[in-house]
C-alpha cells in the first residue's frame, strides 16, 4: 500500500491533482489506516495514469468517466466524438488567431476586410490619415448596423473612385482638414457634392436601404461633429438643392 505523494509520484501527477480527481468523482477515495492516512493499491496508479493520459489528450475531466468506464466499441465512439469537438475548437482557434492578427494591423478593428480595402485605396490616391481616422467611425457604424449590405456599398464606392470628381472631392475634403468654416475655396467642395449628387440621384446609386430614421440622423450627426466646416458644406448643399448627408433629399434651390 502506499500513501497519496507515492500515488502522485507513480502517475505523474502532483498530490493537488489527486485530491481534485478525488472531489469529482474520477478517482474513489480510500479509506483511511489506523494513523487516519489515505492508503492506495496498484490498481488506484492504473487508474490514476488512465486518467491523466485522456486529460493530457485534451479530454474535458466531464467526458473522463465515460470513457474510462465505457467498453472497447463505447470507448471507439467517444474518442471519435472528442475528436471531432477538438477539431471545431481547433478551427474556432486558428479563426481567433487570424482575427487577432489582422486586428494587430489595426485596420481591422470592427471593419470588414471591404471596408479596409477602400480605406486603403483612398490612401493610395493620396487622402490623409487625418481625414480617414475621421470617415473610419462611420463606415464602422454602417457595417454593424446593414451588415448584409456593406460589401455592395464597397462595391459601389469602388466604382465611384473611378470618377474623376469623387477623387477631386476626398482630396479636396483631405486638404480642407485645416480651413475656416469661411474660407471660400469651401464653396468649391459643396460645388463637386453637387455634380456627384445630381449623378448619384439619376442613376439611382444614391439611394441606402435598411437605415430608420434614427440611424441616419446618428450617422449626420457624427459627420456634423466631425469637422468645423461639415456644417457649412451642408448650409452650401442646401442652396443648391440638396438636404442630409447619409439620406439625400433634393429641395428647392433657393433663390
Amino acid at each position: 500500500m502506499i500513501t497519496i505523494s507515492q500515488l502522485a509520484r507513480h502517475a505523474g501527477v502532483t498530490v493537488r491533482a489527486v485530491r481534485h480527481y478525488h472531489q469529482i468523482g474520477l478517482l474513489p477515495e480510500p479509506s483511511r489506516d489506523g494513523s487516519g492516512y489515505r492508503t492506495y493499491d496498484a490498481a488506484a496508479v492504473v487508474r490514476l495514469i488512465r486518467i491523466r493520459t485522456l486529460a493530457d489528450a485534451g479530454v474535458p475531466l466531464a467526458r473522463v468517466q465515460e470513457l474510462l468506464d465505457a467498453d472497447e466499441s463505447g470507448f471507439a465512439r467517444g474518442v471519435g466524438e472528442i475528436d471531432k469537438e477538438l477539431r471545431a475548437e481547433i478551427r474556432r482557434l486558428q479563426g481567433n488567431r487570424t482575427r487577432i492578427a489582422r486586428l494587430a494591423a489595426g485596420e481591422h478593428l470592427a471593419l470588414p476586410a471591404c471596408v479596409v480595402d477602400y480605406l486603403d485605396r483612398l490612401r493610395e490616391l493620396g487622402v490623409n490619415e487625418r481625414y480617414i481616422d475621421l470617415e473610419r467611425p462611420a463606415w464602422i457604424l454602417m457595417a454593424a448596423q446593414v451588415p448584409d449590405q456593406i460589401e455592395a456599398m464597397m462595391r459601389g464606392k469602388q466604382a465611384e473612385l473611378d470618377d474623376p470628381d469623387m477623387v477631386l472631392l476626398y482630396r479636396l475634403l483631405s486638404e480642407a482638414m485645416d480651413w475656416s468654416p469661411q474660407d471660400p475655396r469651401v464653396a468649391g467642395i459643396a460645388e463637386v457634392l453637387d455634380r456627384l449628387m445630381s449623378r448619384a440621384l439619376a442613376t439611382g446609386t444614391a439611394d441606402l436601404q435598411g437605415l430608420d430614421d434614427p440611424f441616419v440622423q446618428l450617422m449626420d450627426a457624427l459627420m456634423a461633429q466631425s469637422s468645423p466646416l461639415s456644417l457649412r458644406i451642408l448650409a452650401d448643399l442646401e442652396k443648391r438643392g440638396w438636404r442630409g448627408w447619409t439620406r439625400i433629399e433634393q429641395v428647392p434651390r433657393e433663390r
